[in-house]
């Protein structure tokens, strides 16, 4: 599909959705910064020929629409969305009524990423039936941005029909993405989703493993991780190691064949539990960094890319922090790394 509008147009696209390359290559930014400095990020990352932005959307981070906002305004080209919602921090029609108004902002270039969320419990939240709440979640946004007035039953979140959106959303197709390491999710989300992302990967035997889930499914597959390139590749892992540790005890629970030592796995969660990152990156060895995160030279990082595509990937995702500053990863990953993996 091709985008039929510039920004500044008033009329909607003639085709949903924003071609992207046989094996496309994003970026991912995190919701810790002024507001100001995601649109210029969000431009320069287009400028470099990515296929796509995405922001996260973790909790006690900003919120990801208002940055969405900003990256839909100062872009043209790039298809952009959150990674991913959760229907329990956010009601279904209010996730409906946010990608709605962020895909008019971006003439329809937008995507909706969906996903259980982690660190639920830190506010009260466990989710008694998660695969059915998703499920039905995102079954309810699309009934509402199709503005259907027909009931629509549910376990978790029904909708009792008689009214629907009371304005014009431009598209009623914009393309679901399902974040999950969950066989049974992974099963039940098949039929409703463009993508399935696995996050906190980069290990191409995890890629080879969901795409056995997906079988014969056309659904595409994403891998985005933690991302750190530098000149320096010693600096860049170090870097990357701090940066994982924070997440490499929710994603041991869930990502397979990982099989990182239960010593470690111990040590991290121990360190993390304090806050103090330091020292559960020193539990964290280059080999397993390398399966959980991207890390290194622009050599480094594009090989691992390339694994991953040959795997059977369709996408790859860089996640924060890019770099050991973010401008200066973005600048890295746009000159070095993305102009290696076009040439493959």
């Amino acid at each position: 599909m091709r985008l039929c509008l510039l920004l500044g147009s008033t009329k909607p696209p003639q085709e949903s959705g924003v071609a992207m390359s046989q094996h496309a290559v994003s970026i991912a930014f995190q919701t810790d910064k002024p507001l100001a400095a995601y649109g210029p990020l969000a431009a320069a990352a287009e400028g470099y020929g990515f296929d796509g932005v995405s922001v996260f959307n973790d909790m006690l981070y900003q919120p990801a629409w208002l940055p969405l906002l900003e990256i839909a305004r100062a872009t043209r080209r790039v298809r952009i969305g959150p990674a991913a919602v959760n229907p329990f921090t956010c009601h279904p029609i209010n996730i409906a009524a946010n990608i709605a108004l962020i895909d008019e902002a971006a003439h329809g270039r937008a995507y909706l990423g969906f996903a259980r969320g982690a660190w639920l419990d830190a506010v009260g939240l466990e989710p008694p039936k998660p695969v059915t709440a998703l499920r039905e979640a995102m079954l309810a946004v699309r009934h509402l941005l199709r503005r259907s007035t027909e009931p629509l039953a549910g376990e978790i979140f029904p909708l009792a029909g008689g009214d629907a959106l009371r304005w014009d959303a431009i598209r009623s197709d914009i393309p679901f993405l399902l974040g999950s390491w969950g066989p049974r999710m992974i099963r039940e989300g098949l039929e409703l989703v463009d993508e399935i992302k696995l996050g906190g990967t980069a290990n191409p035997d995890a890629a080879s493993w969901l795409r056995a889930q997906t079988g014969d499914s056309p659904v595409r597959l994403v891998v985005g991780a933690v991302t750190v390139v530098d000149e320096d590749g010693a600096a860049a892992r170090a870097r990357a190691k701090r940066e994982v540790a924070l997440y490499l005890p929710v994603v041991a629970e869930l990502g397979p064949r990982l099989a990182i030592e239960p010593e470690v796995l111990a040590g991290v969660r121990a360190a993390a539990a304090i806050y103090d990152y330091d020292a559960a990156a020193r539990f964290i060895s280059d080999e397993l960094l390398r399966r959980i995160a991207f890390a290194g030279t622009p050599n480094d990082v594009a090989g691992q890319a390339l694994e991953l595509f040959a795997a059977g990937v369709d996408r790859v995702e860089f996640g924060t922090p890019h770099g050991l500053s973010t401008q200066e990863g973005v600048r890295l990953l746009g000159e070095r790394v993305l102009p290696a993996l076009r040439q493959e």
